[in-house]
């Protein structure tokens, strides 16, 4: 009796415990309220500055090196960089959709600059206080880490924001002075931006109907 009375605190501990673990998580989904899919591509859209009202592309300009660089939000008209999600090497799961609070890895769909990694990093050093976000990332590392969090709905869709251990993903003029915003990670509510993701099929259509432009990033 002793053992059963063992073994039945143990298994609901163990329900206790997942029930814990799987709390507040659920299906990212995308503008037309799917559920965003691994090995699927999406545009991310910001949509809490409103300054200038495209989405999220690695920071334009020539770049002969292929350096790692910055990550900006496109001005209107220009639907970015598409990216894909993924979770972390290592991370065994049969999901294949993304759930929010769970790390993921974020890449840049692109082929500029081949050599380059595509994968989002938080660019580490002690003294910047908001340390800008980057590609050139490696996805097994701790600092390409991100997690989707819901927020709210607006119109209907699900918005987010993108956190990491240490903060928000967030967006401040480029050089302090021009209209462009470039993500960092910051503590500052006021800067955190909250997104949605857009399908890249969905995207085209619109792209093609509105006559719009794709924008390269070398």
């Amino acid at each position: 009796m002793a053992i059963m009375t063992s073994l039945a605190s143990f298994l609901l501990i163990l329900l206790l415990a997942a029930a814990v673990c799987t709390h507040g998580e659920e299906s990212v989904r995308d503008s037309n309220g799917n559920e965003v899919r691994l090995k699927e591509q999406y545009y991310i859209q910001p949509i809490s500055n409103g300054i200038n009202g495209g989405s999220l592309a690695p920071l334009a300009g020539i770049n002969p090196f292929c350096e790692p660089r910055g990550i900006s939000e496109t001005f209107m008209g220009e639907p970015g960089v598409p990216v894909s999600i993924a979770y972390p090497p290592g991370f065994i799961t049969p999901l294949e959709v993304v759930k929010t609070n769970f790390s993921i890895t974020i890449e840049f769909k692109s082929n500029d600059c081949k050599e380059l990694s595509k994968f989002w990093e938080v660019y580490e050093a002690r003294y910047i206080i908001e340390p800008p976000i980057l590609i050139g990332g490696r996805p097994e590392e701790p600092n390409s880490r991100f997690k989707i969090e819901k927020v709210g709905e607006e119109d209907g869709t699900n918005i987010y924001k993108l956190t990491t251990s240490a903060g928000n993903v967030g967006s401040i003029p480029l050089l302090g002075t021009t209209p462009q915003q470039v993500l960092v990670l910051t503590n500052d509510v006021a800067k955190t931006i909250f997104v949605k993701f857009i399908k890249v099929k969905d995207a085209t259509s619109r792209v093609e109907k509105l006559g719009l432009r794709m924008i390269p990033f070398y």
